[in-house]
């Protein structure tokens, strides 16, 4: 029976753990008079877990325990105590990076991944911060700075990383005091040395002196610095502080209609815009009242908020917005998909009862009937009186421009597929117009003067062979000798017959070239014929620079792809 009491007890115990009982009221009024008790001393202090008394007179709001430490709700101050399981692992607040190097590990050796430069096995090369050596310690062996201290990531506590002077060294304040004693030590001895100085050539009185020490004030200097925003007398002492900057304009002088907006002197206050009088857009003026600022930015999203928890509330949802932010916005988001959700679905719904889904992805009015509202008014010559004018499409091209004294622009002519003015049938641009004379003259076989110039470089550009330049040289010379025959009297025929038997010395040549040429384009295809590794050095070069003739015999002998009677060349 009393195993059976037993396990009903801890079957109850689960249960109150996963679900706390509710308390009648007999229990709830028992309960009030044992705490008065308590208070009073004459009942026993409640004992925690550790068999520590609980002070009775502990506010609840301190003493009860937050559902999501301990659900079973024992009595217990344990969570008002330091939390030490939680803080293991974690560094000491006084610990820190230890700076410096290892001055009892001295290595004279280099060591294999050292730093090539110093010799430090605790940074490479790249991020040596010493001198960079002439001949680094990898090849001479000696002067092997010491390693750095390494040590691991510190874990930090939330009052660890939040310390601004964890890791700062105390002496580095210290030098810093002894520096500045120094420089204001050496203030003094140039001072003395002056003042002597100046006593012994007699410049300044003995009485001077002592007045001048007597007022020497080692804050002298901070108090000539004028503090911004107020007024600072360093003779006096008194400090007179400003309420606002002088550089801005006071609220109550931007307008000085006394109808405009509310100015308070006491809260120095101006609600609404004091140009509204006046028609300004709120956005250019450099004021528009306080209220254009309290409701900009994230304060109209934090009313609305503000509004959806006051309605969760009334309709049961114990949401607040300084107590639970991070509900409310959830909460708020959810309602918000939610509502989409259901509209859509409503929209949906009614779409697929009574239909006319076709209406809803018709293009618009104006562009169905191809009618506007705007409103236009036209005076009797079709100008627009009211209204907006249709704007005329513009070229980005300079329009209606007439040069040259012609009266059409140019490309208003166009023939044989070339343009031109109109006016005068002129193709070329740029050029006067000659009026009906121009028209009259048939410009059909005229030719552009740029496209002219293109075929003239082109003609230009073409090389001549050297028979061209031959036979041009030739027609030069008979006609210099009819020059000569027509001024001068008849010579003797020696000098003809030395022409011929130079043409003829030339043609011998051209022949014994053309000859040689064969010969050696059929001995270059029996070489192609001969293996690389048997073939002799040089056996396709020609070392001596070759005749005008052999230039000449190479170009008509050689091979063209693009000829048409390439083919018919060995037949």
């Amino acid at each position: 029976m009393t195993e059976q009491s037993n396990g009903n007890a801890g079957a109850e115990g689960v249960v109150d753990m996963d679900e706390p009982k509710k308390m009648t009221r007999e229990d709830w009024r028992k309960k009030k008079e044992l705490e008065e008790q308590r208070k009073l001393g004459n009942a026993p202090a409640e004992v925690d877990e550790e068999g520590k008394d609980i002070n009775p007179h502990i506010p609840q709001y301190i003493s009860s325990v937050p559902w999501y430490i301990d659900p079973s709700k024992r009595p217990t101050l344990k969570h008002q105590r330091p939390q030490t399981e939680i803080q293991e692992g974690f560094s000491a607040i006084g610990e820190w990076y230890k700076r410096g190097v290892q001055e009892n590990n001295l290595t004279t050796k280099f060591r294999k991944g050292a730093c090539e430069n110093c010799g430090a096995m605790t940074h490479k090369k790249k991020d040596c911060l010493e001198r960079p050596r002439k001949v680094g310690a990898k090849f001479t062996g000696t002067s092997i700075a010491p390693d750095e201290h390494s040590q691991v990531q510190l874990h930090l506590d939330y009052d660890g990383k939040r310390d601004r002077w964890n890791g700062y060294d105390p002496e580095e304040h210290q030098r810093i005091v002894e520096e500045y004693a120094k420089v204001d030590l050496a203030k003094r001895t140039l001072k003395a040395h002056k003042l002597q100085d100046e006593l012994a050539s007699g410049k300044l009185d003995q009485s001077e002196r002592e007045h001048d020490s007597e007022d020497e004030d080692e804050d002298k200097y901070a108090d000539d610095i004028d503090m911004p925003g107020q007024n600072f007398d360093s003779k006096r002492r008194i400090t007179v502080r400003n309420l606002r900057i002088r550089e801005d304009t006071a609220k109550y002088l931007r307008n000085l209609d006394p109808n405009s907006a509310y100015y308070d002197p006491k809260t120095r206050a101006m609600r609404e815009n004091p140009y509204s009088s006046t028609g300004m857009n709120p956005d250019e003026v450099g004021y528009a009242g306080d209220n254009f600022a309290r409701y900009s930015g994230d304060t109209i999203t934090m009313a609305q908020t503000q509004m959806f928890a006051w309605e969760a509330y009334e309709r049961g949802s114990e949401v607040h917005l300084q107590a639970d932010p991070t509900k409310l916005e959830l909460l708020h988001r959810s309602f918000k998909v939610k509502k989409e959700d259901f509209k859509e679905e409503q929209r949906e719904s009614i779409l697929e009862k009574y239909g006319g889904q076709e209406h809803l992805d018709a293009p618009p009015r104006e562009l169905l009937l191809a009618q506007t509202e705007d409103y236009l008014e036209y005076s009797r010559h079709g100008a627009v009186l009211k209204g907006l004018e249709k704007a005329v499409a513009r070229s980005k091209y300079e329009e209606d421009v007439l040069i040259n004294n012609h009266t059409c622009i140019w490309g208003s002519y166009w023939k044989d597929g070339f343009w031109g003015y109109k006016c005068c049938h002129s193709m070329v641009k740029q050029s006067y117009c000659t009026g009906a004379s121009g028209i009259g003259i048939n410009n059909s076989e005229c030719v552009p003067f740029e496209e002219g110039v293109d075929q003239l470089q082109e003609e230009e550009e073409q090389p001549k062979t050297l028979l061209e330049l031959h036979r041009e040289k030739i027609k030069e010379k008979k006609k210099k000798r009819r020059r000569n025959r027509k001024n001068k009297k008849p010579v003797s025929s020696d000098s003809g017959d030395s022409d011929d038997e130079d043409e003829e010395k030339k043609k011998e040549k051209l022949k014994k070239a053309l000859e040689a040429e064969d010969k050696r384009v059929k001995n270059v295809e029996a070489m192609m014929q001969v293996d690389e590794r048997k073939r002799p050095y040089h056996s396709l070069q020609e070392v001596k620079a070759p005749t005008e003739e052999e230039i000449e015999a190479f170009r008509m002998k050689r091979a063209r792809p693009d000829d048409p009677m390439a083919s018919f060349l060995g037949q």
